[in-house]
């Protein structure tokens, strides 16, 4: 597996072999082993797996969980296509409010890893695009936060000629990157980091 750092710290882009024969393909996204080398620790236990379906131009996101109890995060696209972006929300990060976008996929099996803090946005770039999430922790909608993904500060580049872009109540109501660091809703760095340290421990 080829394993990456993308532009914010921690989130690292998974690209597995793609096994192809006449009966169709086989890959595996997540590899402990190969994350482990790559970030020189092991990551997380997974508590919780989950999947959305999305039509084309559906956006979701920026999506974080508060910090703590925060929770990292392996997100892949084993059917249709979508553009993942993460987004660096830690106040006190060397790359805060930093983003970087990679395509999932199209049978490439590739896989994005967001640790403790991260924002996670991703757009639907065909119907029926599923999205498969590997959980640190198990999901609680209290403690789920939305950074507007049309926050000029971040200056998110999303792909033109999608069509109408479908966004949730939430999500077109969330507040600026800036908004939500004046109310005291960004994760701290460090505390992110100690959560992340001790996720590993437990497992």
């Amino acid at each position: 597996m080829d394993v990456r750092g993308l532009d914010v710290e921690g989130a690292l882009l998974c690209a597995p072999p793609v096994f192809t024969d006449e009966r169709g393909a086989f890959a595996s996204p997540y590899t402990e082993s190969a994350l482990r080398r790559a970030a020189g620790h092991a990551l997380f236990r997974p508590a919780q797996l989950s999947f959305s379906t999305s039509r084309r131009g559906v956006l979701r996101g920026v999506h974080y969980t508060a910090a703590p109890p925060g929770g990292a995060k392996f997100a892949y696209c084993p059917h249709g296509r979508a553009l993942d972006v993460v987004v660096d929300l830690r106040v006190g990060s060397p790359t805060f409010g930093a983003w970087d976008s990679v395509a999932l996929g199209g049978g490439e099996g590739r896989g994005v890893y967001l640790p403790t803090g991260v924002g996670h946005l991703f757009l639907a770039l065909e119907d029926d695009t599923v999205m498969a999430y590997t959980l640190s922790r198990e999901y609680d909608p209290a403690n789920e936060h939305s950074i507007s993904p049309a926050d000029p500060e971040l200056g998110l580049e999303l792909p033109a000629g999608e069509g109408a872009v479908l966004l949730s109540e939430r999500d077109r109501a969330a507040p600026t990157l800036g908004e939500a660091r004046a109310r005291g809703l960004l994760p701290d760095y460090a505390v992110c980091r100690e959560i992340d340290r001790a996720q590993v421990a437990a497992g």
